[in-house]
């Protein structure tokens, strides 16, 4: 295992995410573990400091990384079970649930207090 540091520069960073990538689906049994667990924490912490995003409602953020997976309001739907209830959702017309900040937290990897976040629904 790489002896990993607080990361300084975008190469070290770039280098923290590829192990990252390498190893992100381990198992909490793996030796690999504790390392994505560091990494994760390294990567934040310069992100933080380094990008600073403007403020995007939780809908745009799902968007956003449906379209950095390439995947589509149906592969959500076949992740939650309801189609009708995402279509509402990403057009404004119904709140996320808790199920479904905790889903699409993970599947696609938002952290869930960026999705608890007050976002205006559209009631026309």
């Amino acid at each position: 295992m790489k002896q990993w540091t607080i990361i300084e520069n975008e190469t070290q960073y770039n280098v923290a995410k590829e192990r990252f990538e390498e190893i992100y689906e381990v198992d909490k049994s793996s030796p690999d573990f504790p390392e994505m667990m560091l990494l994760a924490l390294l990567i934040n912490q310069y992100e933080k400091k380094h990008f600073r995003l403007p403020p995007v409602d939780p809908i745009e953020m799902i968007k956003l990384r449906m379209e950095d997976f390439g995947y589509k309001p149906a592969d959500l739907a076949k992740e939650y079970g309801d189609k009708g209830t995402i279509s509402k959702v990403l057009n404004y017309k119904q709140p996320l649930s808790l199920n479904m900040i905790r889903l699409f937290s993970k599947m696609l990897r938002i952290p869930a207090d960026s999705l608890i976040k007050e976002y205006k629904l559209d009631n026309a």
